[in-house]
């Protein structure tokens, strides 16, 4: 009887101890990394990723017996930038195919295998792996039947440039969202051009011209 009672709390700790762990919040490490996780959806002989930057190639990853491809000028981002991109090229039954889109990229993947595709399947989607801000935006955490994203998106591109961060559930069986919850803004940002810009306003208001004291006359 006394080991009986012994082993319910062991049993509760352990418990508690995978519940934890699964509860445990992972940073995504970095684009270059999450693309790397790509598991192709298909039967595929060969495929290298290429990251473009000032009109020069690098290959990122390659997977498969190498074979030669014809390097491209135009390519997909995760978060646009100028003067860069990404793109796969791949061989599939005898013949070469290249990745040059979002589109592309979603067909390329296909299923969602893992946390990462399942970033890069949401950032198709509009919704993006915070650099900058990781804890609030560019992290996840998962359990044995969903992954749970935490990313950001653009809520407004107009003044003020805003970012709000959500909370996705994606199914570990069938790869889709069931759900998005908005955590609300987190970041808004006002520039020059702005005319709603409250440090602008208040510059403004600072330097309107005072009215000056008229001049009282003396009549004679």
């Amino acid at each position: 009887m006394n080991s009986l009672k012994l082993k319910f709390p062991v049993l509760i700790l352990m418990l508690s101890g995978v519940f934890l762990f699964s509860q445990e919040k992972m940073k995504f490490s970095g684009i270059p990394n999450i693309l790397q996780r790509i598991e192709p959806n298909g039967k595929v002989d060969f495929w290298v990723l290429v990251y473009n930057s000032y009109g020069k190639d690098k290959e990122i990853k390659t997977s498969g017996s190498k074979k030669t491809y014809i390097p491209q000028f135009s390519g997909f981002d995760l978060f646009p930038s100028e003067d860069s991109f990404y793109y796969i090229a791949y061989s599939q039954a005898g013949k070469m195919n290249y990745v040059l889109d979002l589109p592309g990229l979603k067909t390329f993947i296909g299923k969602v295998d893992n946390v990462e595709e399942a970033a890069i399947d949401a950032t198709i989607e509009g919704y993006f792996v915070d650099e900058e801000f990781k804890d609030m935006a560019g992290n996840y955490y998962e359990d044995k039947s969903n992954y749970y994203l935490e990313l950001g998106k653009l809520t407004s591109t107009e003044c003020p440039y805003q970012k709000t961060h959500y909370t996705l559930t994606v199914s570990k069986s069938s790869g889709n969202v069931t759900d998005v919850k908005d955590n609300g803004t987190y970041i808004e940002l006002y520039n020059k051009k702005c005319t709603n810009n409250p440090r602008l306003l208040k510059l403004e208001k600072k330097n309107e011209p005072k009215d000056e004291p008229k001049k009282s006359t003396k009549r004679r």
